[in-house]
């Protein structure tokens, strides 16, 4: 079918007569690079634009039916609300027929249309999207990630050469658009970040294929693909075109929220979404490949936003804001590629003094990885965070595994760039002592916030504590007093103590100002 069909199409679709049910006028029509949608009221078609870029090829009508199946499939596991099945468009006389007996000159994907308003785009944009609805995001993708598949064929994809090839093609794709909405030195500086990396970390990307973490993921997880349906979050429009963009690290899934989220000026959310996927799924260790996803995604949107500046559909003020858009996404990949100063954060204090409190609080404003060494146990015996551990769980050796695998991720981290906050009980002086060490033998900053509050008001935190992951109870206390040994005098040049039952926002603010050469990541 020719272009000048097509358009008619497109035309034919947004007449009510069309469709054997009723719908509701206007229709709105959604258009991408790559798609139409047209909203009718109950039901929401999506129709394939006749394209090849290379990376994606719905060029001939085989091709358009094939991956609108695709798309159903895939998206019907994440999303079986929505997704219904592909129809026919048959030439019926001198008139065109939804799901007609005749030849089919184009299909179309019938999907069950919901509020608009639910996208967490329009939620976000209307000021609606709330910490809250990040965290149940991040466990609904740590449960997608914990099932989908994975195997020989699929972790091959995780190789370097896979990933650089799929990274220089976005690069050669926006060589045109050079001196137009990006600048020559962010694109090459850009390119030689990514190209480093890859030779640097080969080792790194070598040992997520090794671990299974190269994964059938979404592939295009952002917050126009998100919604809150029918009282659950629903995940849809997953990648079906290419399989180089969903057989990825699951980290590649994550750096498209994250980045979705930062490009829009709201830090502290993707922070909380990205501390609570880690915390879900264990996944510290796939950090020290995220940087580079970051700014490839980043670039990913900067080059299919580019590419609509070429559709001759677009209207000259949507170009306008797209020229835009695509300058705020190549300067985001180039930002990403500015490796920061690392430190360690150590929570201190017994249970229920509000360490954790505290560094939910600190986290989002300094863009903080938040280790909560709760998880991290729970995760080395690999029982649920929900689950109330044994008594194996909390013995000397568990222990000791517990805060040394704590202070390795805290220094892995902290040389790569991160904020980090271990959010531990730190009341052995061992364990201070050795996070010091560690910090001084890598010449990075170590600090200790030290949580303090009545023993009474301890035990009824503990008493009234629930969902909460960690095991403490009331009984615990007295123990934990006699035991904990106190703050040097050395120690404490590191030390900013709190009283959780004061205004300890406010003072840990105050604090928090007087580090801001040494904590630069705030949002």
């Amino acid at each position: 079918m020719n272009n000048t069909n097509r358009f008619n199409l497109v035309d034919e679709l947004q007449k009510p007569e069309f469709y054997s049910h009723s719908v509701q006028l206007p229709i709105q029509v959604i258009q991408t690079h790559i798609s139409w949608v047209f909203l009718t009221g109950d039901y929401a078609y999506k129709l394939k634009k006749t394209v090849d870029f290379g990376f994606l090829d719905f060029s001939t009508l085989e091709k358009r039916k094939y991956f609108l199946n695709q798309e159903l499939e895939m998206n019907r596991l994440l999303a079986p609300d929505i997704y219904l099945e592909v129809l026919p468009i048959a030439l019926s006389g001198d008139h065109l027929v939804l799901n007609g007996s005749g030849q089919p000159i184009e299909y179309v994907l019938k999907m069950r249309q919901f509020p608009q308003e639910s996208i967490f785009i329009n939620l976000f944009k209307q000021g609606k999207l709330t910490a809250n609805n990040l965290r149940e995001l991040a466990k609904v993708v740590a449960e997608f990630h914990g099932k989908t598949r994975t195997d020989e064929y699929v972790i091959s994809f995780g190789s370097i050469d896979k990933i650089k090839e799929s990274i220089d093609e976005n690069y050669q794709i926006t060589k045109p658009y050079i001196g137009i909405v990006q600048t020559l030195k962010k694109y090459q500086e850009t390119q030689q970040f990514t190209d480093l990396f890859l030779i640097e970390k080969k080792g790194i990307f070598e040992s997520r294929k090794n671990q299974g973490k190269i994964k059938e993921c979404h592939g295009d997880l952002h917050l126009k693909n998100i919604c809150l349906w029918k009282n659950k979050i629903q995940l849809f429009d997953r990648i079906e075109f290419n399989e180089e963009f969903r057989f990825v690290d699951v980290m590649y899934d994550i750096a498209f929220t994250v980045m979705d989220l930062d490009v829009r000026g709201r830090k502290d959310l993707s922070n909380i979404f990205l501390n609570s996927y880690l915390e879900q799924t264990g996944d510290w260790e796939g950090l020290q490949v995220l940087p580079l996803y970051l700014s490839r995604q980043a670039y990913v949107r900067a080059k299919v936003t580019s590419m609509l500046l070429d559709d001759p559909n677009i209207s000259s003020e949507e170009k306008q804001e797209a020229s835009q858009t695509a300058r705020d996404y190549y300067h985001l990949a180039w930002e990403y590629t500015k490796q920061s100063s690392g430190c360690m954060i150590l929570m201190s204090g017994l249970s229920g003094s509000g360490k954790t409190t505290v560094a939910q609080y600190l986290a989002p404003k300094i863009n903080a990885i938040h280790i909560r060494s709760d998880a991290v146990r729970k995760h080395l015996a690999q029982i649920s965070l929900t689950e109330t551990g044994s008594e194996n769980l909390y013995t000397p050796q568990m222990n000791e595994k517990t805060y040394n695998y704590l202070l390795d991720l805290g220094i892995m981290l902290s040389i790569e760039g991160f904020q980090v906050i271990l959010d531990a009980k730190f009341d052995r002086l061992y364990w201070r002592e050795k996070a010091l060490t560690i910090g001084k033998n890598h010449q990075l900053p170590v600090y200790i916030i030290h949580c303090q509050a009545p023993l009474e008001i301890l035990s009824d935190r503990l008493s009234e504590r629930q969902g909460d992951i960690s095991d403490a109870t009331p009984n615990l206390l007295q123990q934990q007093q006699e035991t904990a040994d106190p703050l040097t005098d050395t120690e404490q040049t590191y030390v900013k103590t709190l009283d959780t039952t004061k205004d300890w926002q406010q003072e840990l603010d105050f604090w928090l100002d007087s580090k801001q050469d040494l904590l630069g990541n705030r949002s």
